[in-house]
């Protein structure tokens, strides 16, 4: 069963070293969070997951690192220096700040109940920063407050530099920065976290079957990390609640422990990114409404074969933040058990390659040499596979190293004991996570029971 409440996870996130407070030992950061050592592994595990079914599964996908700071024209002709701002609403009685458009009523606070409140205020969720060493009014830009800018501002480089055509996508994982009012739920909504953006160009006519498509592709991918089907619904944004940008968004969200919330959004774009960064936008009977653009050098646009004339493509973007991902599939991952003795276990049931520690050789007496050498042995053969990080730990008390491994979601321990250094063969004892279950394996076919161990489970 899932994490019911969010504290059962900041405390497993603390306690075990995934997620800490940011700024911890000054009081703390509202909204900015650290990954520990566990956490980055987690976080890590799920992003190249992403990686792989983005860009190495496919053939018609490539990757791309855009810088985080980019030039300010990005943003005015992008829409966000219009219209990247939420209405806050600001209570004189208990001080609190809220979203206007999230309040049952917006002349009544919320919390307290008051009528002393502010009319509705536009805040600008963007950073504000300035380069060079002049401070002006010419010389600021912002932090991206996604990763979607920097792919389509890249868009003609990635279709020279490989002779890609429609359809195609790019894809991209990095920083983002949001400057939110009420950061709220733990990792969920944060000022500072990474998305998973794919930007997907195809011909106009052809984007809402693309769409649709990539909305289900998008599910799958979430089950196959471990979420539940009934723990996910579809929500089809319509009227105003649409982007700017948008012809049709559906997001895909999950039962978090404080409810069904975004975790992934899938947007037709159409036209509107490269059409309100191109240049000589007239040419092309741009279907999205758009700001003039008078500071582009490019046009952004590819050859119609079919047609035999330049077009400007539709985009559908699948974007998931990274951060919302790790607390999903953890939050679906938490489980407490109830043992046969009556005792309880806390064990996160996390995908085998999810797992921060990949397997945990454990050796059965800390004081015994040979013991000691032979476990730190098969460790290191085990990481020369890749698969990870092996973990040698030499705490002397096998028991309680399950129960720390299970709670950590260490799919599988090794034990090495006096058998591995006195029988022939040099057998060990595999016990796994889930079941518990213990069996026996010869040192030498170790190396191929772990590969095939985690490419059946997963």
């Amino acid at each position: 069963m899932p994490a019911k409440t969010m504290d059962e996870l900041v405390s497993l996130c603390k306690r075990r070293g995934f997620i800490f407070q940011g700024s911890e030992i000054y009081g703390g950061m509202q909204g900015a969070y650290d990954y520990g050592p566990l956490g980055i592994e987690l976080k890590n595990n799920l992003k190249n997951a992403w990686w792989r079914a983005m860009v190495y599964d496919r053939d018609d996908v490539e990757g791309l690192d855009a810088a985080i700071i980019q030039n300010k024209h990005v943003y005015k002709y992008s829409g966000h220096e219009d219209t990247f701002t939420d209405p806050m609403v600001d209570c004189h009685e208990c001080k609190s700040r809220m979203r206007a458009d999230h309040m049952k009523d917006i002349k009544k606070c919320d919390n307290c109940g008051s009528d002393n409140v502010t009319e509705p205020r536009d805040f600008n969720l963007m950073f504000k920063t300035n380069v060079g060493p002049m401070v002006n009014e010419e010389s600021y830009t912002y932090l991206r407050p996604e990763t979607a800018q920097g792919i389509f501002t890249n868009f003609k480089n990635v279709v020279d530099s490989t002779s890609r055509a429609l359809p195609f996508g790019i894809a991209q994982i990095g920083k983002s920065f949001r400057n939110e009012i009420t950061p709220r739920n733990f990792i969920f909504r944060v000022r500072e976290f990474e998305q998973m953006e794919l930007e997907f160009f195809c011909k106009p006519g052809e984007d809402e079957q693309w769409h649709d498509t990539w909305v289900k592709l998008r599910k799958q991918w979430w089950l196959d990390q471990g979420l539940a089907e009934e723990n996910i619904e579809f929500e089809y944004v319509t009227g105003d609640d649409l982007a700017h940008y948008s012809k049709a968004t559906v997001d895909i969200l999950y039962k978090f422990p404080h409810g069904f919330e975004e975790l992934e959004g899938v947007a037709n774009r159409t036209d509107y990114d490269l059409g309100s960064h191109t240049k000589a936008q007239e040419e092309f009977g741009l279907s999205a409404k758009v700001k003039k653009n008078e500071h582009s050098t490019t046009k952004l646009a590819v050859r119609d074969l079919e047609e035999n004339k330049q077009i400007v493509p539709f985009c559908i973007e699948p974007s998931a933040g990274l951060d919302r991902g790790v607390l999903a599939v953890m939050t679906e991952a938490y489980t407490e058990e109830e043992l046969e003795n009556g005792s309880t276990r806390t064990v996160l049931k996390l995908k085998p390659h999810l797992a921060p520690i990949k397997v945990a050789v454990l050796p059965l007496k800390k004081n015994k040499p040979e013991i000691v050498e032979a476990a730190k042995a098969i460790k290191n053969r085990l990481q020369k596979l890749g698969l990870g990080r092996i973990l040698y730990e030499n705490t002397g008390n096998v028991g309680k190293g399950y129960r720390r491994h299970d709670e950590v979601g260490t799919p599988i321990c090794i034990t090495v004991d006096f058998d591995t250094i006195e029988q022939e063969g040099a057998p060990v004892t595999i016990r796994h996570r889930d079941t518990m279950q213990q069996e026996v394996v010869n040192t030498a076919d170790l190396p191929s029971f772990i590969l095939n161990y985690f490419v059946n489970q997963d």
